[in-house]
């Protein structure tokens, strides 16, 4: 039998987070900032300052754990633009950023312009993405997104495939002395409309990449369930409540959805988390959950 190292059973370093007791779990990724989005397209475009960080600053001061940063640019153009980007974000927040991109060797050479340890988004099994980031993270605090896909299956729709992706990506960051602890595993969120099992695979995903490494962190983006469903938000809010008692993590969400945000704290309260509701309560004193005083 193979002995374990010891991030197998917990023994690790609490991040940051896990020190502010009015903070709720969940690791919040920060959307709000990806050249899909036509506004942020549109501010890119026109290289508007102000919009990309009054967006940075909102979605801090709502609670973002990470800032995500995501060009969404032709090739020739990214470079250029994720530095801008960076460079502007970090000039009003210090909350670590979670560069976004495709292109894994522009992950390696722009990374180094964060003034802090952050989030590589992202890696999978598709090609040699983990050979190129995980070198990167061995001796520091930086923290990666591993996704559910290899060159083989694409993103598979069956648990037990997506749950030897997450295996096999874990097992490689331990090669480079990468912690389960500093990697998110996204077991790609399928949308209920075409996958009426998506919510059961997204739990068991969950627990069982859980089982094989505890420390490691489950995210997703959750919003990708609704799709083409009416009311979307509803089927987000439990989708997220669902997946907190399952083994949620982290997300990535708009920190500014207050509806979700709320939904976020009762959960923890309710999976007990949070131990009698004492994040909950704290988040209604000071206003974050609940009516807005006026």
């Amino acid at each position: 039998m193979i002995q374990k190292p010891d991030w197998y059973f917990g023994r690790y370093r609490p991040t940051f987070r896990q020190n502010i007791l009015e903070e709720i779990f969940m690791i919040i990724i920060g959307e709000k900032i990806n050249g899909t989005i036509p506004v942020v397209k549109k501010a890119i475009e026109a290289r508007d300052v102000a919009f990309i960080q009054k967006r940075a600053i909102d979605q801090a001061e709502a609670g973002a754990s990470f800032i995500d940063v995501c060009a969404s640019v032709d090739a020739e153009r990214e470079k250029e633009v994720l530095t801008w980007l960076i460079n502007i974000v970090q000039d009003v927040t210090d909350v670590p950023l979670a560069i976004d991109s495709p292109n894994e060797d522009l992950l390696a050479e722009i990374y180094t312009l964060a003034k802090r340890p952050g989030l590589f988004n992202s890696v999978n099994e598709e090609g040699t993405k983990c050979e190129t980031i995980f070198p990167l993270m061995t001796g520091n605090e930086w923290e990666v997104i591993g996704l559910t896909c290899d060159k083989e299956h694409g993103i598979p729709m069956d648990v037990e495939t997506k749950v030897d992706i997450a295996k096999r990506i874990i097992d490689k960051g331990a090669k480079y002395g990468v912690e389960p602890h500093r990697i998110h595993i996204d077991p790609a969120v399928m949308a209920l409309a075409t996958a009426p099992e998506a919510m059961k695979n997204f739990e068991q995903c969950i627990m069982k990449i859980k089982q094989y490494a505890p420390t490691v962190k489950i995210t997703g983006a959750i919003s990708n369930i609704s799709y083409e469903m009416p009311v979307r938000k509803i089927i987000n809010q439990a989708c997220m409540t669902m997946a907190i008692r399952a083994g949620l993590d982290s997300a990535i969400m708009d920190p500014l959805d207050r509806e979700m945000m709320s939904m976020i704290y009762a959960a923890e309260a309710l999976s007990g988390k949070d131990k009698s509701g004492r994040k909950y309560n704290m988040a209604y004193r000071k206003g974050k959950i609940g009516p807005i005083k006026k």
